[in-house]
């Protein structure tokens, strides 16, 4: 299983996409529509009011990546899944025996706010928020090590260098 994470713009979807494609079984499972599931007294989850909303949102995303993980799946959960919700999802996968791998997208600040900027209509877009997220994940402490550049890479070569350190245990966050 592959949490891929960093800042809107990183480029999250789109290698999650193409590493789901060419694995088999695979799910892709993409944060932001579990938080579109939220009918009523959303809050963007940026804000600071978000934070129980974003734990209860990550749970069901966790949960759900641990269901289709024991059924034999390979799951990659695309979002800004930052090292403060890690635990949330190897609690969920932890009873599943699944080895979780991390991978953090993290262009330099100008490159994600230009593909930021260049996003369909109804994804963030705005650059305060952006430039917060990214800040976020400027210095992640011991997760520096599951952090991947991508600001020259194409998304092929992104997903050609995740894929790579999936199969090289380079990304494990923890094993079964």
């Amino acid at each position: 299983m592959l949490v891929l994470s960093g800042p809107p713009g990183a480029g999250k979807t789109t290698i999650a996409s193409l590493l789901a494609r060419e694995w088999e079984p695979s799910v892709h499972l993409r944060v932001d529509t579990f938080f579109r599931f939220v009918e009523r007294g959303f809050v963007s989850p940026w804000m600071p009011e978000s934070s129980a909303q974003n734990r209860t949102v990550m749970s069901a995303v966790a949960a759900s990546a641990a269901v289709y993980a024991a059924g034999g799946y390979r799951v990659v959960v695309d979002g800004v899944v930052g090292p403060w919700f890690l635990e949330t999802f190897l609690a969920a996968l932890g009873p599943a025996n699944v080895l979780v791998h991390y991978a953090v997208l993290r262009p330099r600040l100008e490159v994600t706010l230009a593909r930021a900027q260049a996003r369909p209509a109804g994804e963030l877009t705005d650059q305060e928020p952006v430039r917060r997220l990214h800040d976020e994940f400027r210095d992640i402490g011991p997760y520096e090590r599951h952090v991947v550049d991508n600001s020259e890479l194409t998304p092929s070569s992104t997903a050609e260098l995740i894929r790579r350190l999936v199969d090289d245990g380079g990304l494990i966050l923890t094993s079964p």
